[in-house]
């Protein structure tokens, strides 16, 4: 009987322990909050997040003081210690930024600083839950709160970020003297079907914008990803099908189903459209340079709307749309497809869909280095023409993976569009169609000449090159022009070249630059335009004024008309160049050209 009484009172006070423990959390829909002016060093107080598995641990926190100003005007941090839990073995956590903090059962903020790299010392930097709930203020879709939850009868006072609905960039560091440093606690950038060597190639890319690369996984869906609660992991994820990339974060609470996570931003890109996933937490590696969460990432429960200086802001529902990405291989041994679903953001579109088709190439199995790869696709544009994708890749001796400068040509046709000054760009489907071909498949131009030195308009002239192969003997090729029938008497200069050679003399026309244009049409069809690399070109040029005015050219104008323009100034974005192109001709040579030469006849 003794012994069933002890049993009874054990289990009533491990039932009391998890209920204290559980308090903070399942308060998270209206959360009473400690406000940052009773913060003073030596306060106790707790914070959770999740090492391993799905339990929410516990850390211990004291108080060390409070940073007026740190990140800017109202902007402070809290300086804080951890212990308890994994604290000692693992330091502070990239992932753990977001971590809710309690002082007295009441939410005082998210931990989002640590001190620099190469340590374990358990120092960080919590953001004041004001400053999070400030977001909302700059919210445009939806109402933001008047009035602060936990009683609080006042409205919150905007931060910087929200009353100009602006981003503001998070400082790099914060200062604490004696050459110490508090940074940005590390987002982990987790990677599921991706290759050892794009994670290798594109890392730099992501550490620019705070992210630590690794490798993760992915778990099916399940009707309790949704029920999330302070301290649990969600993700932001980037990319979804054959390749799955996401962002990691902590959960600092839940308001009406409105999701604080982070406590700094994830890029400060302001106004966003982000899937929330759920992400379990595998494991976490401990170590001197970052200790970093091992995550899956499981459904997509909602929209990461707000990416701000104080932290991320989504709603649980459902996910945005996203970018469908389709890349298409074909080898002498087969095809293979794969398709992804990208978001859609200026700056980080144009990397992903890169990292898609780079990966897409080198993973199949049947691609070997050494080889020529061919690029045929197109991305389409609502209410605009789509925008082509076209060019030829040779090996290179620089140590890079053949696909690369596919992968980056691919990124700079997406920067182009995306950063346009004219408007947002309505990307709907990409197709990136890459055909591999054995060896490197590229000549050179020797030497070129013309059948004869002398012509008269309309009369049929034959080029010929010299061409050299990157291996294999010299051969001839011939290319018919045909003289148009307006060329001037007098010297006509001819130039023989690749398409490099000509798409750096169209950059070199002030008038021809992305900024004289004046539509996101414009844009489009000056990208289009743009010379193949694959083709061999004869260009004609005599000495006569053309006008570029926006994306077009009007050679040979008559004089009368330079001086009435000269008298009424031109028109904006126009520019006059005292030499006109008067004919075009190229050959498609299925294979890449290198190499330009001039030559010169006399129309009589």
């Amino acid at each position: 009987m003794k012994s069933l009484m002890r049993l009874r009172s054990s289990l009533l006070f491990f039932a009391v322990l998890a209920l204290s423990f559980a308090l903070p959390l399942a308060a998270a829909d209206n959360p009473e909050l400690f406000p940052l002016s009773d913060v003073h060093p030596g306060l106790k107080g707790v914070a959770y997040t999740i090492f391993t598995g799905d339990q929410v641990q516990q850390m211990d926190v004291n108080v060390l003081g409070v940073l007026k100003d740190a990140l800017g005007p109202k902007q402070d941090i809290i300086l804080v210690e951890l212990s308890g839990a994994d604290v000692a073995k693992d330091g502070v956590v990239a992932g753990m930024s977001g971590s809710p903090v309690y002082f007295d059962g009441k939410l005082a903020g998210a931990i989002s600083l640590k001190i620099g790299a190469f340590t374990k010392d358990a120092i960080a930097g919590v953001t004041p839950i004001q400053n999070m709930l400030d977001i909302q203020q700059a919210m445009p879709t939806q109402e933001a709160m008047s009035i602060a939850p936990g009683g609080n009868d006042s409205a919150p006072a905007m931060s910087q970020t929200a009353a100009g609905g602006q981003s503001f960039g998070w400082p790099e560091k914060v200062a604490l003297g004696g050459n110490q440093f508090l940074v940005p606690i590390e987002t982990p950038l987790v990677f599921s079907g991706v290759l050892p060597q794009t994670l290798a190639r594109f890392s730099t890319d992501f550490q620019s914008f705070g992210m630590s690369a690794m490798a993760g996984g992915t778990v099916p869906p399940t009707p309790e990803d949704a029920q999330l609660k302070p301290g649990d992991m969600v993700g932001m994820q980037l990319v979804s099908g054959d390749l799955s990339m996401y962002a990691g974060c902590t959960v600092t609470t839940i308001i009406r189903g409105r999701v604080f996570v982070c406590g700094h931003p994830f890029n400060a890109f302001g106004s966003v459209s982000l899937p929330m996933t759920r992400a379990y937490v595998v494991t976490t590696l401990a170590s001197d340079l970052e200790s970093t969460k091992i995550m899956n990432t499981g459904g997509v429960i909602g929209t990461f709307q707000q990416d701000r200086l104080t932290g991320v802001v989504g709603q649980l529902g459902q996910g945005p749309a996203m970018l469908p990405v389709s890349v298409n291989i074909t080898t002498s041994t087969g095809e293979r497809h794969s398709h992804f679903n990208v978001v859609q953001n200026p700056k980080l579109t144009p990397l992903l869909v890169a990292i898609a088709a780079y990966n897409g190439i080198i993973a199949n199995t049947t691609y070997t280095e050494g080889t020529t790869l061919q690029l045929d696709g197109r991305f389409d544009i609502a209410g605009h023409p789509s925008v082509d994708l076209r060019g030829m890749f040779v090996p290179s001796e620089m140590p890079l993976s053949d696909a690369y400068p596919l992968a980056i040509t691919i990124e700079s046709a997406f920067s182009r569009v995306y950063m346009n000054p004219y408007e947002i760009p309505k990307v709907q489907n990409v197709t990136v169609n890459v055909t591999s071909t054995p060896q490197s498949r590229w000549s050179a131009v020797d030497s070129a000449w013309a059948d004869r030195s002398e012509v008269q308009p309309g009369q049929t002239l034959k080029i010929k090159v010299l061409l050299r192969p990157y291996r294999g003997a010299p051969f001839l090729q011939e290319i018919p022009i045909t003289i148009p029938a307006q060329a001037a008497k007098g010297n006509l200069q001819i130039l023989v070249s690749d398409a490099d050679s000509l798409n750096r003399m169209r950059e070199l026309f002030p008038g021809q630059s992305e900024g004289k244009l004046q539509s996101l049409d414009e844009l489009i069809r000056v990208i289009n335009r743009e010379r193949q690399n694959d083709r061999l070109y004869v260009t004609l040029w005599e000495n006569a004024p053309t006008l570029l005015v926006e994306d077009k050219e009007l050679p040979n104008i008559p004089a009368s008309e330079i001086n009435v323009l000269d008298q009424r100034r031109m028109p904006g974005g126009a520019q006059l160049l005292y030499q006109s192109e008067i004919g075009e001709h190229s050959v498609a040579m299925n294979q890449v050209i290198t190499g330009q030469q001039y030559l010169a006849v006399t129309v009589k």
